[in-house]
This record gives C-alpha cells, structure tokens and sequence, in this order.
C-alpha cells in the first residue's frame, strides 16, 4: 500500500473531521477528537514524532470561559462536555524555615474543582472534590467512562486521592489514597492501569485500580515538569508541561523566571522518552501555552492542541486555546 493511501485510511479511522479549525472564538467542536484519536495506537504519537524545532504551530481558536476558573491545572474532553479542573486558594502554603518532618512548608486551605461545561464553554456544574489538606486538583484524563483525577495537598512529599467521575451520570466515586502529591494521571488503555506523576513529575507511579502499585520509576527527563498527560493506545502516554528557569541578572535573576514549555511522549513499557520537543507559544497573560491543561489530537498530518494556561483573574480570563501544526511524518 502506497504512504499516501495508508495515512488516508489511518486518518479517517481516527477521526471523521477535526473541527475545520477546531475550535471557533465561540465554541469547541462537538465531537470528541481526543477521545476518537486515542481509538488509533498511531496517530498520535507517530505524527508527533515528526515534529521538530521547524514546525509552526498558528493559534487556530479562543473559546473565553465566563465563571470563575481559579487556578486551571487539567483538561479531559468526553462527548460534547469538557472536564476542566482548577484549585481555589483560601490561605495560600508557606514556606517553613527548615524541613517539617516530610514537609517544606504549610498546607495551606483552599477548594478543588472539576468544572463540567458544554462545548460553548457553558458551565453545566461544579463538581468539588477534596478532603482537608487535600484540595489540590491536577492533570486528568476520560478513558472513554470516567473522567479520572487525583486531589492532592498543595506541597511534595504529600498525599492524594485518586477519583472517577462517570463522564455520563457525573457520580463520583473515591478509588483510592496515595502517599504522594500526585499531580497528573492517566488510565492505560491495555492494561487498565493507573500511570501518576507526583510534584513537578520527578516520579512516576502505576497501581491497579484498587490502588497496589505495580511499579514506579524516575522520570528520565529534566526538560519540563509534566502538568497534564492524555493516554494513548499501545502503551503511550503524551504529557504537556512547563519549566521556570532563572533570568540572566540583566532581566532580573532568578527572581524573574522564565518559562519553558514542552512536550513528551513516553512508553510506558521501557518507562523512556521516546520523542520530546519545545513548545513556546504564548497566553494572552503571558504565560507558556501548555503551562497546565493540555490535550492533543491528529487528523491526516493535522496535530490539534487544546490548552488553557491562564488563571480566571489574569490577563483575559481562562481561555481555551486552539493551535494547529502540520507535520510530514513517513509510514
């Protein structure tokens, strides 16, 4: 079979159409293209290792949420709802002046949110999830029923719970604690595991959904801290994240950072890095595009990226942003 005429057929077994510019200023597409490119083991993760330093990536849609978003940490895409979830700070953590015990600093009190809206960005419910200490909602992923998050206390060295949420009835279901701050997580598709990443995912961790843990390693990667992550089939896992690196003295040192997006695509059998590029495309308030909720998509050689780096009371407001990139990967 000729390249050209398997991408064909890879592509419309994946996805029937990816918006036409998948998203508008006013709305999402109304189909699923998360969920339909998780369906094919390669697209995704094949026609992202094509990209490169040289590929550009044009902002193809803003959808502005009008509620109160607090601080945005992940997003999942489910049918015509999208799940994003957001951490309001009541007393902010700080600092001890030496080590407590496992703990840097305070844990501070706030409210974790998965805000539920439809694809004009709509809020349709504010689901709230925590226990004391924790409140902290991170990166999430829709395993084609529930909506899976953890809750976490808002410091390393800490503990989460791990929860369901049917993306259909929105029950709530508490899976199970982990001894960790757990920032991130995924449902493997072949396995039906748990994949986690703790704070800035210097670790990550794999457990049965009755919460044994089956495995845990490094991350091998120092270029970002991993925010958000997406499974995809065969094994792979695709993370969006940010780094905040330190100014020359010019700029004004390391009390002004610099932030350093990027992407990773990792195999959960070898546990390595399999491909890993830069991403530095700009919010409206000046942050790193997939500084926190990130999800990506393929249609042909189309690569569609959903992100929502911008806090409710910064810049314009949370906006859901849209980038497109072309890629010529070979097959």
């Amino acid at each position: 079979m000729k390249n050209t005429t398997r991408r064909a057929v890879i592509a419309a077994a994946a996805i029937a159409a990816l918006l036409g510019g998948a998203a508008t200023a006013n709305a999402l597409d109304d189909r699923d293209s998360s969920e339909k490119s998780a369906e094919n083991p390669d697209l995704v993760a094949h026609d992202f290792q094509a990209v490169n330093g040289s590929i550009k990536w044009q902002l193809t849609g803003k959808l502005k949420l009008n509620f109160p978003t607090y601080h945005t940490e992940g997003i999942a895409f489910a049918g015509d709802r999208v799940f994003l979830s957001a951490v309001q700070v009541t007393e902010p953590t700080t600092k001890y002046p030496s080590p407590q015990g496992r703990y840097d600093r305070t844990p501070g009190k706030g409210i974790g949110h998965v805000f539920v809206m439809d694809r004009q960005g709509n809020l349709q419910k504010d689901v709230v999830l925590g226990e004391g200490d924790m409140y902290h909602p991170a990166g999430m992923d829709f395993d084609g029923k529930n909506i899976w998050v953890p809750v976490a206390e808002y410091r390393p060295n800490s503990s989460a719970i791990i929860y369901s949420i049917d993306a259909t009835t929105l029950e709530v279901h508490k899976q199970f604690e982990v001894a960790d701050h757990i920032g991130g997580i995924i449902r493997d598709a072949q396995t039906g595991h748990l994949i986690g990443n703790n704070w800035g995912s210097r670790r990550f961790y794999e457990w049965d959904l009755a919460g044994h843990q089956i495995a845990a390693w490094d991350n091998p990667s120092f270029f970002g801290d991993y925010q958000d992550c997406q499974h995809l089939s065969d094994r792979k896992m695709i993370c969006g994240g940010t780094t905040n690196l330190p100014q020359t003295p010019a700029a004004g040192g390391t009390k002004a950072t610099y932030e350093l997006g990027g992407i990773g695509l990792t195999d959960l059998r070898s546990h390595d890095i399999v491909h890993e590029v830069p991403f530095q495309q700009w919010s409206t308030a000046g942050h790193v595009a997939t500084r926190n909720p990130f999800k990506i998509a393929a249609n042909g050689n189309t690569l569609t990226l959903w992100v929502a780096p911008d806090n409710g009371d910064e810049g314009n407001g949370t906006e859901i942003l849209t980038y497109q990139a072309t890629v010529n990967p070979t097959y």
